[in-house]
């Protein structure tokens, strides 16, 4: 890829704004508002989580079959569509549907985010890095997105607060119903019209788009991706990883069981959370490309696996709202960190370029299935051991996750971690 042959800068602009905006209607509005969703929703923890198990289980056919269209077609086309669609779902979404028909939303999610646009978006960022910016492609991808997160989460809480007429703590369900509808609505415009920016200007050079597209892919040429050690490896790295993210739900509702905040000081903890991201995201891309990317996915898991042991000893209570915030953040900069670098070492990991979305749809196959099972477990564990105990058993868990990541992280660095290799 020669130097006028690159995409523009523009480009990684709006695959951060499409990036993030894909997700705002099915996790982020639920892990800034956990508490009030359960309530205008009227589900509990596990019925929540077995939402997201649809999706997940829509998302685990999606990535298979997503993969190998993400190099068939181009992103910007791909990309603008799923937009499109999750922000129609979410005209349904600001109707406040029964349990059965939020399930159904979520397994149409689960289409629209998954099959249209995730194998595309990881595509149109390793395109962007080039041979020598992947830690900076997809530390700014993440970073990005998680400010992008934090604004939406931003803006989310001043309009729940600007129409929640009642008190916060004798709310009604019409009150927080009403405020939320105006949450949702807004969302889901933004979401459209960042749709419409991908479709008028995220476009490459004509000599680019040819190069990163195939006319059909070969049952051999996925037999020889699976060959792949590094692929291997990314579906546990990936899945570990993943499984920390996910439980970054939790926090919010932490905040409120356990700190005892209310319904905005909650959601203003999860917030707080999502601004954590561009800041570890970005970091951490300068430091992956200046060192050895699999390095710092090694030290981010062994970080997530500390701060999460000490969360699940039952410490994190009682305590000031410094000491609690500051613990937020060393949990939150591990899980972030490997989020942000576990796609940037496929390169180190010799996966072809132009089979990155055949590649990335089989790694996530196996990598995201806690899409599946992350969401009723922390579900079943809040609801079955109420208070302090359920969120220590949600934290044990993934610290167990944590050590397997690590383990994996580890083998891969000793595979592909030499320098040489990952700047190649």
């Amino acid at each position: 890829m020669t130097e006028g042959n690159r995409a523009p800068w523009y480009y990684l602009v709006l695959l951060i704004l499409a990036g993030e905006s894909v997700f705002i209607l099915p996790f982020v509005l639920q892990r800034v508002f956990r508490p009030t969703f359960l309530k205008v929703f009227e589900l509990t923890n596990v019925e929540l989580g077995l939402c997201f198990s649809v999706y997940g289980f829509v998302a685990l056919i999606s990535y298979l079959f997503g993969g190998p269209l993400a190099d068939k077609f181009l992103p910007r086309k791909l990309i603008a569509f799923a937009l499109w669609c999750t922000a129609a779902g979410g005209v349904i979404f600001a109707t406040f549907p029964n349990y059965r028909s939020l399930q159904l939303l979520y397994g149409f999610w689960g289409f629209t985010t998954i099959f249209l646009f995730w194998s595309p978006m990881i595509k149109a960022t390793r395109v962007w890095g080039g041979e020598k910016a992947q830690g900076r492609a997809f530390g700014f991808l993440d970073g990005g997105r998680g400010l992008v997160g934090a604004l939406f989460g931003t803006l989310g809480v001043l309009v729940f607060s600007f129409f929640m007429t009642g008190d916060l703590d004798t709310a009604s369900l019409a009150d927080s119903r009403f405020a939320f509808r105006k949450v949702i609505l807004v969302s889901s415009g933004i979401v459209a019209l960042v749709g419409l920016l991908v479709w008028l200007f995220m476009k490459l050079p004509g000599s680019l788009e040819k190069e990163i597209t195939v006319e059909r892919i070969t049952i051999s040429q996925i037999g020889k991706v699976l060959r792949l050690p590094s692929v291997l490896l990314l579906m546990v790295i990936i899945l570990s990883a993943y499984v920390g993210y996910k439980f970054t739900d939790d926090i919010s509702l932490y905040a409120q069981d356990v700190m005892l905040y209310d319904e905005v000081d909650a959601a203003k903890t999860g917030t707080f959370l999502l601004f954590i991201r561009p800041v570890i995201g970005i970091t951490i891309g300068i430091l992956a490309d200046r060192s050895r990317p699999s390095l710092w996915l090694l030290i981010s898991f062994m970080v997530a696996f500390a701060s999460a042991t000490l969360f699940a000893t039952g410490i994190i209570v009682n305590t000031s709202a410094f000491v609690f915030l500051f613990s937020i953040f060393i949990l939150a900069a591990g899980i972030y960190a490997a989020r942000s670098l576990y796609f940037s070492v496929m390169q180190s990991g010799r996966i072809p370029l132009v089979l990155t979305g055949t590649a990335v749809g089989l790694i996530s196959l196996i990598g995201y299935t806690p899409d599946i099972f992350a969401g009723p477990a922390m579900g079943y564990l809040l609801d079955n051991s109420p208070g302090l105990e359920g969120h220590k058993q949600v934290f044990m868990m993934l610290a167990g996750f944590s050590l397997v990541g690590a383990l994996a992280a580890y083998r891969y660095f000793k595979l592909y971690g030499i320098k040489k290799d990952e700047s190649a």
